[in-house]
């Protein structure tokens, strides 16, 4: 799995690279210190993941990002930052991003987190991203903006999205709704297809921004 590192700190960039390059099934595709050099890298070397600073010079994560993923749908984002309420990360996921992760992670977390963000099979610490994503969603600039249609959407589906949005992995979505795993992947790729969503994270924002989840309610 190749892997593109993007931060501005270079402590950061070396550390995150002798992990990875001492770690089985990981090469490092390239380092980038600044987000329009992200931007150039990822389109000359074709990472399959890019771990990408929100905070860097010239132009910042979330930039980087909206661009990387227009250019590319294939790679996927996994933010990296300081707070887990960090509200540049909200931004970052409308942007394409796939997830985030806490700079302070351990190494062997921050390993299993490419791999999922790689598989797209689930959020990264779907608890934490679920609240960060609603507390966003609630505040007025998120209001104001169009939401998702849900059109097509069959019933079924729409129960499939708001357990999604919920953290839910396809095991818990094929025990809650008693139906078998192939059937919870054929509802979510339908959902996928008709929602023009990249991945899992992109469905959530969806659930929050159409209104079928409310903010600060999936917690409880």
């Amino acid at each position: 799995m190749r892997v593109l590192i993007a931060d501005d700190q270079a402590l950061l960039r070396g550390s995150l690279r002798v992990l990875l390059e001492t770690s089985p099934g990981f090469a490092v595709a390239g380092e980038a210190g600044d987000g329009a050099e992200a931007v150039e890298l990822a389109a000359s070397t074709a990472p399959d993941v890019i771990l990408m600073d929100v905070r860097m010079p010239e132009m910042d994560g979330i930039e980087a990002t909206r661009r990387v993923c227009a250019a590319d749908p294939a790679v996927r984002v996994l933010i990296l930052t300081t707070f887990d309420l960090d509200a540049y990360v909200y931004a970052a996921l409308r942007a394409g991003a796939s997830g985030f992760l806490l700079k302070d992670t351990v190494p062997a977390d921050l390993l299993a987190a490419v791999r999922v963000i790689a598989s797209g099979e689930a959020l990264l610490a779907p608890t934490v991203t679920r609240r960060l994503i609603a507390e966003f969603a609630g505040r007025p600039e998120t209001a104001h903006r169009p939401s998702h249609g849900l059109d097509g959407v069959t019933g079924r589906e729409r129960e499939v999205l708001a357990l999604v949005a919920r953290g839910l992995s396809n095991t818990e979505l094929a025990e809650h709704l008693h139906l078998s795993v192939a059937t919870v992947k054929t509802h979510i790729g339908s959902l996928l297809a008709k929602l023009h969503a990249r991945d899992r994270a992109q469905l959530v924002m969806v659930a929050y921004e159409s209104g079928l989840v409310r903010p600060r309610t999936s917690d409880h």
